[in-house]
């Protein structure tokens, strides 16, 4: 598996100033749905991951102020991983410890598969990577005429052969190679803008 470039320090830095609305705002839109994600894919229901998540992002707001970012300790985001990792598995153990009202026997196994899961940590990458390309996208669609942006989508998105997808936007076959190779350079220089430090 490809490892994906770290989080932006200069977002970990103005994390630590908890004044800093937009930083904040930042932060909560690229990982409240991972971790919210992460939580229901392992069986949590909605209120549950809800209340989680909030938990995990109480616990990096504390820490915030005491954060010290060196990557040769290992990258932001496997520590808040970790940290949402072993909330789950803190919720689980001691859900297992109660009484479960449902008397849905295959909710607990479901529970008991994800939590041996070994790919956890892929999970997370992949969730993480899908949220950053979905906020790319939607922060570059308006600089695409709507053909343009039909002819990346039906054919990247979907996987639609060009020929299909000319007849039905009204470009020729070449027409649509050259939107999606478009669409799809813009798209990685918004992914690296996410993840880098430019402003």
């Amino acid at each position: 598996m490809q490892e994906s470039p770290a989080t932006r320090a200069s977002l970990l830095v103005r994390l630590r100033d908890g004044g800093d609305s937009e930083a904040w705002q930042e932060f909560v839109h690229l990982y409240a749905p991972i971790i919210y994600g992460f939580a229901r894919k392992r069986g949590l229901q909605d209120a549950d991951a809800a209340d989680l998540m909030q938990e995990v992002l109480r616990s990096l707001s504390s820490a915030a102020r005491r954060l010290e970012y060196d990557p040769a300790r290992g990258t932001f985001r496997g520590w808040l991983f970790t940290v949402t990792r072993n909330k789950v598995f803190n919720f689980l153990e001691s859900r297992s410890k109660r009484v479960l009202g449902t008397g849905d026997s295959n909710t607990q196994r479901r529970l008991e598969q994800h939590a041996g899961s070994e790919d956890l940590s892929a999970d997370w990458e992949a969730d993480y990577q899908r949220t950053l390309a979905a906020q790319a996208m939607a922060r570059v669609k308006g600089e695409f005429q709507p053909a343009t942006w039909d002819a990346f989508m039906l054919t990247a998105v979907e996987g639609r052969q060009p020929a299909q997808v000319a007849a039905r936007v009204g470009l020729s076959v070449g027409a649509i190679y050259v939107a999606k190779s478009r669409v799809i350079a813009r798209l990685r220089l918004e992914i690296e803008r996410l993840q880098g430090d430019d402003p």
